[in-house]
């Protein structure tokens, strides 16, 4: 089911697949304009990858929207009704009508029919293009770059490699691209905005850590009525003070996280954070005011 080119609006919907940042993102969406929406993911709990507390969080809110949430649970087989309904049976027993079924499974890159294999280029097992550190095929003339060659798919990411591989061909040569602390944003409901490290991976990086953490009720809410709340996480390397990580769950989570991105670019210390003046009233300020960290690692 391509969502786009549905003739009406399905009342009741189930979104299924992996590819979980299309998926949250329109599940927020439907449910906003009205849809009885469910997610059925198989896994113990959806955004792998993602920081671990930024998952249960995302989770938490998410079904206070009224969106119904299955984890560990698979399709078995969908039939058809005579009204032209859904009806939807899991392997874990159970089944549901809906009017439509979105499956986001994913994506792998798209290499088959182009001739690589026939001049040489290395394929991965998933079809990505085998490159090097400067976009470089097997084949030395060949060059690729993007989500075919199964990195980081964000679209700014393929352009900055392109840019980089560009330079290095054309200009006066160009530094590589940093993989390590690129941000990223998921627009589900509330936002999710990340840079860095996860709290297990900094854990495991680094012997000693500090965790500062706040979570809150965002003050537009209080008028609102709404119960959504804001969760924020800088993680610091006790030892050199510097910022390794920040995650966001709540509203304008991309849009400030972009900004925060810099930041870490730019080597900030939780020094440099605690000197910041905030701006108030914003969300935002909330990250220059945690003073206390919340969990300590390495003592």
């Amino acid at each position: 089911m391509k969502f786009f080119d549905l003739e009406t609006f399905p009342k009741r919907i189930l979104v299924v697949g992996g590819w979980v940042i299309l998926r949250l993102s329109l599940q927020a969406f439907l449910r906003v304009l009205g849809a009885d929406t469910q997610l059925v993911h198989r896994g113990d709990l959806f955004l792998k990858g993602f920081d671990q507390e930024v998952r249960e969080y995302t989770a938490q809110e998410v079904a206070k929207k009224g969106v119904k949430l299955r984890f560990n649970t698979e399709i078995e087989r969908i039939e058809k009704q005579v009204d032209g309904l859904l009806k939807v049976f899991f392997k874990q027993g159970g089944n549901e009508l809906v009017d439509q079924v979105m499956v986001a499974t994913g994506r792998v890159p798209k290499t088959q029919g182009l001739g690589l294999e026939s001049v040489g280029v290395h394929l991965a097992k998933n079809g990505a293009i085998q490159v090097n550190d400067q976009y470089q095929t097997s084949i030395p003339s060949i060059y690729a770059v993007g989500d075919v060659i199964d990195r980081v798919q964000l679209t700014p990411v393929a352009l900055a490699e392109g840019m980089a591989l560009v330079r290095r061909l054309y200009g006066q040569g160009s530094p590589d691209v940093e993989y390590e602390l690129i941000p990223t944003a998921v627009f589900s409901q509330p936002n999710i905005g990340t840079v860095g490290l996860t709290e297990e991976e900094a854990v495991a990086r680094f012997p000693q850590l500090d965790v500062y953490r706040s979570e809150f009720r965002s003050m537009k809410h209080t008028l609102s009525g709404s119960e959504e709340r804001t969760l924020m996480k800088l993680l610091v390397d006790r030892q050199t003070d510097r910022v390794v990580g920040v995650h966001m769950v709540g509203a304008d989570a991309g849009e400030i996280i972009q900004g925060i991105a810099v930041a870490l670019k730019a080597g900030a210390t939780k020094a440099t954070f605690d000197a910041t003046i905030g701006i108030h009233p914003t969300a935002a300020e909330e990250f220059v005011t945690m003073r206390e960290p919340s969990r300590r690692y390495g003592e």
